[in-house]
């Protein structure tokens, strides 16, 4: 089915969370829209993660309002099982996604209101444009990546399992969550495992009988609108894999990964670290204690009745990859076949071709409000707090925008025709 010669109201690019939660609260306000998804409803979770990728949050936190998991509500999601779910909320609110359409540039027109929109399928004119692309959306692989042809070098894009690797060792850069729990697959799989290890924050999985989750919740933690001076970049050690567990690098340690420290540079066939390792474990663990000492407060000062938890406390010895940091590894020596780059990604607004981007390409909004009137963004990092890029936080800050969007309309209707007279309808979830 064409697109060419459309008009909508408000154009959604993108059908993951934030998409699904956008058109949610647009349809709820009466707002024509419509979602154009290049691929599938919710891919990134389908294809753009390894196979045994769990949610990192309980069924009971990571969801929208309106539709629960059909798993115990501590279970963690599988990737798959993600996906279907916001397939199913996508088809319970009745949202008008196009899948298998690519949008290519966003442009102001001139001398009347909205924006053209080139896609795939033709040409689109739309008042208003949510980016809802979410922050995964270019791979980011440093440059002091070597260029030696005889190493497999991926992205944790494009990791998916350890029979995926030549035989070897493995190198994974990067000791956030995917690059922890690949590492901790990988080592589990029976290969020698190399953990590069930055600043990170590593909350326990769960205290005094509380997932994390509730703990930030209730402490405000997901709330805080502005991220702690310094700590801005700094990436989140947790997993929800077998269970869910404690991210414990001395534990990985003693379990058989090596720690190194920040990877510094290639030079042949020798890789250096920084010298930072026990520094780097030292502030995640004071991130760690951190979160007991406000948990523990908060219990004493609300007079709750829940367990004590001194095991949480307890520090495992350092292992000698600890004691005896490596700075220097020969990678031919240490048998390493294979590097994985569990080193985040970066947005791409190259096909949104307007005026509301920073020198250094990144969007100028407020609350997802962007300086260019009718654009939007949804499910950025911080776009309004500390859990915006969460599942349940997209879904308040769709909310946000969806409000702005009809009090926009509201205004513009005045002295006019009742808006969305002669606006196009559109098919329901999975037209095309």
């Amino acid at each position: 089915m064409s697109v060419e010669q459309i008009h909508v109201d408000t154009l959604v690019v993108g059908a993951g969370q934030a998409g699904v939660a956008m058109s949610e609260h647009l349809g709820k306000l009466g707002v024509p829209h419509l979602v154009l998804e290049r691929k599938r409803i919710a891919e990134a979770w389908r294809s753009g993660r390894w196979d045994s990728l769990v949610a990192n949050g309980p069924a009971w936190h990571d969801r929208f309002p309106g539709l629960e998991f059909d798993l115990h509500p501590d279970a963690f999601a599988a990737k798959d099982q993600v996906a279907d779910y916001f397939e199913a909320y996508a088809r319970q609110v009745n949202a008008p996604i196009r899948t298998g359409v690519e949008v290519r540039q966003v442009q102001r027109n001139i001398g009347r209101p909205g924006f053209t929109v080139e896609t795939s399928m033709g040409s689109i004119q739309a008042n208003r444009v949510v980016a809802a692309t979410g922050p995964f959306q270019r791979p980011v692989i440093p440059p002091i990546a070597p260029a030696d042809t005889g190493l497999l070098q991926i992205h944790s894009a494009d990791y998916r399992n350890p029979r995926q690797l030549p035989e070897g060792a493995v190198l994974v850069v990067g000791a956030g969550s995917s690059g922890v729990q690949i590492a901790d697959e990988l080592q589990r799989a029976g290969r020698p495992v190399y953990l590069s290890v930055g600043a990170h924050d590593r909350p326990p999985r769960a205290y005094r009988g509380r997932d994390f989750c509730w703990w930030l919740g209730v402490l405000g933690e997901w709330d805080a609108e502005i991220a702690k001076p310094g700590r801005e970049h700094v990436t989140i050690a947790v997993s929800g894999a077998r269970g869910g567990q404690t991210i414990d690098f001395r534990a990985l340690a003693h379990q058989g990964i090596t720690l190194v420290g920040l990877t510094k540079a290639f030079e042949g066939d020798r890789v250096s670290f920084q010298s930072d390792l026990v520094d780097n474990l030292a502030r995640g663990d004071e991130n760690y204690l951190a979160l007991l000492d406000a948990a523990d407060a908060y219990i004493a000062r609300n007079g709750l009745d829940l367990p004590v938890e001194p095991e949480a406390r307890r520090r495992l010895p350092d292992p000698e990859c600890v004691t005896r940091p490596i700075l220097e590894l020969d990678l031919q020596a240490a048998g390493i076949t294979s590097i994985i780059w569990a080193t985040g990604y970066a947005v791409d607004f190259s096909w949104l071709q307007v005026d509301t981007f920073s020198e250094q390409g990144k969007p100028l909004h407020q609350r997802g409000v962007s300086r260019e009137p009718g654009i939007y963004f949804l499910g950025l990092p911080w776009l309004s707090r500390r859990g915006s890029s969460f599942i349940w936080g997209v879904w308040h800050d769709a909310k946000h925008i969806a409000d702005h969007i009809a009090t926009q309309r509201k205004y513009q209707a005045y002295g006019s025709e009742p808006a969305g007279s002669s606006v196009h309808t559109f098919s329901s979830v999975g037209a095309r």
